[in-house]
């Protein structure tokens, strides 16, 4: 305290030494030259007022005042102090120096407070988790903090601009840079996830956010975002991806193994008939004139029951491996009916009429084509295990698509079992929750998770009359 009002002390005295020099001066050019201006000398209290403090301000007023009045007021070298107006102009030197002096300083603290308030943000901006920054109305970067470019290694100059896409991994620039541009035309904020490069060469998933500042008449003037590490998140995500891969599969193969009659089944019947065909070749053939049309036609029956029994197999073993999620364009329809071709067996032993109402203009969408044939398969099953206790109607199981009014492909199964339970609408799709015996309460979860990875929705509602629809959503293909 002490050392700041020593340094206050000598500040005020400098600027009084400095400002009576310039008194002194500007005295002997205007006597010299025979000028009477009070303009100048109020000039120099001005200039003295915005560089020092009221004291020394003062100080230089006084002096001022007494130079005016000593040297050009007549009677000349007289200070005149008795006169009313000298005393007018001495208060209007020390009122102008006071007014001057409170405003400069004034106008000092509110920078100060300027000066704080941004040094605390700017310290809250490189204390936040996130990478902080902010860009003009076309989308160059104006702003980049601390801890952006702590992270990514570039310097401010390499950052600023459009030179912030150099830390955006390879794969992920070209879609990103269209996003953001996409945003910048429509104004609208901006929410996207690509992967970032670390100043050590290592790429981690961040999450990209961006919204819109804009002036009161609705202009857009900047935009401020943030860029926040979802790594960890990325890898959970893809554990629990992991995980449910493996339920569906080990659901997939529970499902398969209660199918086994029933493939068992439809392969014999190809087979059997590929021996009949056999047989009946080598009779045609063994002949003392061997009827080679009636030998060839066997072998295209052999050809067609042996491409039968294939196909019932690859069906199986595509629905039994273990894969990778892999979505591609899928005609859903075709899908649809390779599992009714797997089901048959069981529809037959149940005694259930199963109808196919496939629309002819459905569009393809974008799926994975076994794990869809896995919904698809598990509501079949549902059904068809509904209407096995039936014995009083018709036991009837009803598959249909349609596309949708909100460009979407519905998917219906439908059948006049048993029904649900209304309290239990809301359960069935809970994993562990089954109201079949022995059931592992798995299925319906798993289908409502594979839907819903798909960008659609399943969901169930009791029938009018007796059983129950099970109905799924996807997006179409584009």
């Amino acid at each position: 305290m002490r050392h700041n009002q020593s340094d206050r002390f000598w500040h005020s005295a400098a600027q009084s030494l400095l400002g009576s020099l310039g008194l002194a001066s500007l005295t002997f050019v205007c006597f010299r030259l025979h000028l009477r201006s009070a303009l100048l000398y109020l000039i120099v209290v001005v200039l003295v007022s915005l560089t020092g403090d009221f004291v020394s301000s003062a100080f230089v007023s006084i002096v001022a005042f007494l130079c005016l009045a000593y040297f050009f007021t007549p009677p000349i070298f007289s200070l005149g102090l008795t006169d009313p107006l000298n005393v007018l102009a001495l208060l209007a030197f020390l009122t102008t120096a006071l007014v001057i002096t409170r405003l400069v300083s004034n106008v000092r603290k509110s920078f100060q407070e300027i000066e704080v308030l941004k040094d605390q943000l700017r310290l809250a901006i490189d204390t936040i988790p996130a990478l902080v920054w902010s860009a003009l109305p076309d989308g160059s970067r104006d702003f980049l903090s601390r801890q952006w470019l702590e992270y990514t290694g570039l310097s401010l100059e390499k950052g600023l601009g459009w030179g912030w896409t150099a830390a955006i991994h390879s794969e992920d620039r070209a879609r990103c840079v269209d996003e953001w541009r996409a945003a910048l035309a429509t104004g609208t904020p901006l929410e996207s996830e690509t992967r970032l490069r670390r100043f050590d060469g290592e790429y981690r998933w961040f999450l990209l956010r961006a919204v819109p500042l804009r002036d009161e008449l609705g202009n857009l003037v900047k935009w401020y975002g943030t860029t926040t590490d979802i790594e960890d998140r990325k890898q959970a995500e893809e554990a629990v991806r992991q995980t449910q891969a493996e339920l569906a599969h080990v659901t997939r193969v529970m499902t398969m193994g209660e199918l086994a009659a029933s493939i068992a089944h439809e392969v014999n019947q190809p087979l059997a008939a590929v021996i009949a065909n056999g047989n009946a070749c080598l009779r045609w053939l063994a002949g003392e004139a061997p009827n080679l049309d009636e030998a060839r036609e066997a072998a295209r029956r052999i050809i067609r029951d042996g491409k039968r029994a294939g196909e019932v197999i690859a069906r199986t073993r595509a629905l039994s491996r273990k894969t990778e999620t892999e979505k591609e364009r899928l005609d859903l329809n075709e899908a649809i009916q390779e599992v009714v071709a797997l089901v048959q067996g069981e529809v037959r032993r149940n005694r259930v009429t199963l109808r196919l109402d496939l629309a002819s203009d459905l569009p393809p969408v974008l799926g994975d084509r076994v794990q869809l044939q896995q919904v698809v398969l598990n509501l079949l099953m549902n059904g068809i295990e509904a209407l096995s206790a039936v014995g009083d109607r018709p036991r009837a199981l009803v598959i249909s698509t349609q596309s949708g009014a909100v460009d979407q492909v519905r998917v219906t199964v439908q059948d006049s079992g048993s029904g649900l339970d209304p309290q239990s609408l809301d359960r069935i799709f809970e994993a562990f929750y089954t109201t079949k015996r022995g059931g592992m309460g798995m299925g319906l979860s798993i289908s409502r998770s594979i839907v819903e990875n798909h960008g659609g929705r399943l969901w169930a509602v009791a029938n009018d009359g007796p059983g129950a629809t099970f109905q799924f959503t996807l997006l179409p293909y584009h």
